[in-house]
């Protein structure tokens, strides 16, 4: 499977963190314009297992993207795992712009995060919302980066 390394490769906790994200595409539309903001992201590490439940808000401009997501998780170094998965974004003023879109979508997540410290983690990724803007075909992509707390 992988290499010994003489450590224990991965980050098997969960966390909750708070940081900067930011859309960077538009539907070219009306109350769509790629937004900054903030956000807040959670993983509950299933034990024992490579799959974690995550979950995601948004917010920052005139709507929140709520987003529930379910990955799956690789190691790659110590306290360090990159991880892909799937989920839904829920806009709170659905038709208005957040960083994810203007209306509820599928979101496809590819990020990394690792433990930098004692129950200090680092976390960065990108979502992609397919067909993510109301009166448009668009698709949305936003950034996020925080610092979380390990638990």
């Amino acid at each position: 499977m992988f290499w010994d390394w003489g450590y224990q490769r991965g980050m098997n906790g969960s966390y909750v963190g708070a940081g900067v994200s930011a859309g960077v595409t538009n539907g070219g539309q009306q109350n769509d314009a790629a937004t900054f903001g903030g956000n807040v992201q959670g993983r509950y590490a299933i034990p024992k297992s490579q799959v974690s439940v995550r979950g995601a808000a948004l917010f920052g401009g005139n709507s929140t993207a709520l987003i529930p997501m379910v990955t799956l998780d690789a190691p790659v170094a110590k306290n360090t795992n990159v991880y892909v998965g799937g989920g839904y974004s829920f806009q709170t003023n659905e038709g208005y712009a957040s960083q994810l879109g203007n209306k509820n979508a599928p979101v496809v997540t590819l990020g990394a995060e690792s433990e930098v410290a004692k129950n200090v983690v680092v976390y960065g990724d990108t979502k992609w919302g397919i067909d993510a803007y109301k009166n448009s075909s668009a698709d949305a992509v936003s950034l996020q980066a925080g610092v979380g707390y390990r638990f």
